[in-house]
């Protein structure tokens, strides 16, 4: 079984994934972004200034394809990797999907010094943060679990989600 953190850019996914595959002795963590970035030998914003989103988007999925082939990992998505139908539903088959939730205001707090974020290299970060947030909440929304990650520490949030999944296939 795998553990797929999905959710905007900022809401915690690869510190919260890398915190839950310490927790969770026998899971590894992957990040997909991190695995692009080596397979391509450049990084996400070099791939988008040269490539554009759509080259982006299909090595993600190709990316993603290739890990879910692999069991016990705690994989951290790109926050648009449920733009593809195909990889939200490759996603719920192949793990238990967790969707990490914070508002506009805490994303923005998080990431606004980050210029590693192709997306959010524009004038009003902020306001883009909102058009995302609304373009994407109902794939996150998909997800088998919501965890709210505002005002939350990371241990907090990890005992959650630890808890949600001993729970999942129970009810």
């Amino acid at each position: 079984m795998n553990i797929s953190l999905i959710g905007m850019m900022g809401c915690g996914k690869s510190t919260i994934g890398k915190q839950l595959s310490i927790k969770l002795k026998n899971y590894t963590f992957i990040d997909t972004d991190e695995e692009i970035v080596k397979s391509q030998g450049r990084s996400i914003n070099e791939i988008f200034a040269s490539n554009g989103e759509v080259f982006f988007r299909k090595l993600e999925s190709k990316t993603l394809e290739n890990i879910l082939k692999n069991d016990n990992q705690i994989i951290s998505t790109g926050g648009g990797i449920v733009k593809s139908e195909f990889n939200l539903k490759q996603l719920k088959e192949n793990s238990i999907v967790v969707y990490l939730k914070a508002d506009s205001n805490t994303l923005f707090e998080r990431v606004k010094n980050n210029k590693d974020r192709p997306l959010l290299n524009v004038d009003d970060m902020q306001e883009k943060i909102i058009i995302l947030l609304k373009e994407r909440s109902s794939k996150y929304e998909q997800a088998h679990f919501t965890i709210d990650t505002n005002n939350k520490n990371i241990d907090i949030i990890v005992n959650e989600i630890v808890q949600k999944i001993g729970s999942y296939g129970k009810s």
